[in-house]
C-alpha cells in the first residue's frame, strides 16, 4: 500500500503538470494556484517552486520570485535551475535597484491616487509600465484610475495588456467587464451571441388574388364615390385616430419608463462604484503598507533579501571575510519566512561556531606571510561576528601598535584587560601596553 509520503509526492507532481500545461497557454492565475497546491503536498517540489518563481518574475513580482529560488536553491543545492535564475539577474547590472525603484515610483503613484491627485498617479505609472510592461500591479492600478475618470477607452487598452499577459487574472477579467458595460461593448457581443445562434424563420411570397369586380360607370360610380368618402372620414375618427393617440401614449410611456430604468441603473451603479471606491481605498491602504515595508530604507524586506543573497554568494565563492562583514551588519528581522528563517538560522550558527575562529587563524597565516593589511580584515571580520573574543582583540591591538597607532592600540589592550582579565590574552596585552 502507497505510504502517505509517497501519495503526496504523487499528488504535488499531478498538480505541477497541471500548472505546466495552464502556464503554457498563459493562464498564469491558474498556474499559480495549481503550483501553490503542489507546494503544499510536497514543499521539496522544487520544478513547481522554480515554475512559481518564474510566475512572480513574469507578472512584475521580483521580490515574491526571489524568495522562491532561494527557498528552491537551500532545499536543492545542486543541479537547481534556481541557481541560474538568481545568476541572470545577479549579472544585470542595477536590476534589483531598477526593480525597486519601479516599485518606489509605483508606491508614489498609489500615495497619489489616495490623496486625489489622479493625475499624478497616472504619470508615474504610466512612467512605471513603460519601464516595465508586465508589472500587472501597476496596469491593474491604472486602469481602475481610468474607470474613476470615466476613460473607458484607455481602462480597457490597460486591463487588455493584463490579460495578455495573464488570461485568467479575475481582478482584470472583472474590470473589463465593467468596462464593456459601460463602452456599449456587452451590448454588442449579446447582439452578435444572438443573431449567430438564432434561425431565421423562412418566409413565402404571398401573392393575394383580389377578388374581381365589375366596373361601374355613370352616376353609379360617383354615388360609389361619395360612400367611399364619408365611410373614410367615419373610419379615420373611429379607429384611426383613437389608434393612433393609443400609440403616442404608449411611447410616451415607454420612453418614461425607460428613463426611470435608466435613472435607477445610474443610481444603483453609482452605489456599485462608490463601494468600490471605498474598497480600492482600503486596498490601497494595505498596499502602501506592505511596500513600505518592502522598498523603504535598508531594513526593507527586498534589501534583507538582498543581503542574504550577497552572503550566500560570498559563500559560494570562499569569500569568508566579505560574507561576514554582510552577515554582521546585515538585518533579517522582517523576514517572515519561516523556510528562509532556518537558512538564517544555519548561517549564524555556522558564523558563530566555526567561521569566527577560522578567520582568526587564516588573519594569523596571512600575517606571518607579511601581509598585516589583509590580515588586519580578518581579524576585524571575526570581530564583527564574535565582538567580545580576546585573540582578535589581541591581535588587532598588536596590528595598531606596528603601524604606529598607540591610541587604538592601547584601548584595545585596555578593554581585553578590563573585560577579559580571566583570559590568556589579559597578561599578554598588559605587557603589550606596558604595565
Amino acid at each position: 500500500m502507497m505510504d502517505i509520503a509517497a501519495k503526496n509526492r504523487q499528488i504535488a507532481n499531478s498538480y505541477y503538470n497541471l500548472g505546466l500545461e495552464k502556464a503554457k497557454v498563459r493562464d498564469l492565475s491558474g498556474a499559480a494556484q495549481c503550483l501553490k497546491k503542489s507546494l503544499h503536498f510536497s514543499k521539496y517540489q522544487t520544478d513547481a517552486r522554480n515554475l512559481l518563481g518564474l510566475i512572480y518574475y513574469e507578472n512584475g513580482e521580483v521580490a515574491d520570485a526571489l524568495v522562491q529560488w532561494v527557498i528552491s536553491l537551500n532545499l536543492q543545492p545542486e543541479n537547481n535551475l534556481a541557481d541560474h535564475y538568481l545568476d541572470e539577474i545577479q549579472r544585470k547590472p542595477g536590476q534589483l535597484e531598477t526593480e525597486s525603484q519601479n516599485v518606489k515610483t509605483f508606491n508614489q503613484a498609489l500615495w497619489h491616487a489616495q490623496n486625489g491627485s489622479d493625475d499624478l498617479a497616472i504619470l508615474q505609472l504610466a512612467r512605471v509600465v513603460a519601464a516595465k510592461p508586465h508589472f500587472v500591479k501597476a496596469h491593474l492600478l491604472l486602469a481602475l484610475l481610468y474607470m474613476r475618470r470615466e476613460d473607458y477607452n484607455k481602462a480597457g487598452r490597460s486591463l487588455f495588456k493584463i490579460l495578455q499577459i495573464d488570461k485568467s487574472n479575475p481582478k482584470a477579467l472583472y474590470y473589463m467587464s465593467l468596462v464593456k458595460q459601460n463602452t456599449g461593448r456587452a451590448d454588442a457581443e449579446k447582439r452578435k451571441m444572438i443573431k449567430a445562434f438564432s434561425h431565421r424563420q423562412m418566409q413565402d411570397d404571398d401573392v393575394i388574388i383580389p377578388n374581381t369586380y365589375k366596373e361601374n360607370t355613370g352616376l353609379s360610380t360617383v354615388f360609389h364615390i361619395i360612400i367611399g368618402l364619408i365611410m373614410g372620414l367615419v373610419a379615420f375618427y373611429v379607429l384611426v385616430l383613437p389608434a393612433r393617440e393609443s400609440s403616442l401614449n404608449r411611447v410616451r410611456d415607454d420612453e418614461l419608463i425607460g428613463y426611470m430604468q435608466q435613472l435607477n441603473n445610474a443610481n444603483q451603479q453609482n452605489d456599485s462604484l462608490q463601494q468600490e471606491n471605498d474598497d480600492l481605498k482600503a486596498q490601497k491602504d494595505e498596499v502602501q503598507k506592505k511596500l513600505d515595508e518592502l522598498t523603504t530604507g535598508n531594513t526593507s524586506v527586498l534589501a534583507q533579501y538582498q543581503s542574504l543573497i550577497w552572503v550566500l554568494q560570498y559563500y559560494r565563492t570562499g569569500d569568508l571575510v566579505t560574507a561576514a562583514k554582510t552577515f554582521a551588519d546585515a538585518n533579517f528581522d522582517m523576514i517572515e519566512d519561516e523556510n528562509i528563517q532556518g537558512i538564517i538560522s544555519n548561517i549564524r550558527q555556522d558564523m558563530a561556531g566555526n567561521i569566527y575562529q577560522s578567520l582568526v587563524q587564516q588573519g594569523l597565516q596571512l600575517w606571518n606571510g607579511g601581509d598585516k593589511t589583509q590580515a588586519m580584515d580578518y581579524f576585524q571580520a571575526s570581530l564583527k561576528i564574535q565582538p567580545d573574543n580576546p585573540e582578535a582583540m589581541f591581535y588587532v591591538g598588536r596590528l595598531y601598535q606596528e603601524n604606529g597607532d598607540t591610541e587604538n592600540a592601547n584601548a584595545m589592550f585596555d578593554k581585553i584587560v578590563g573585560e577579559h582579565g580571566d583570559s590568556e590574552y589579559a597578561q599578554r596585552a598588559a605587557t603589550a601596553r606596558g604595565y
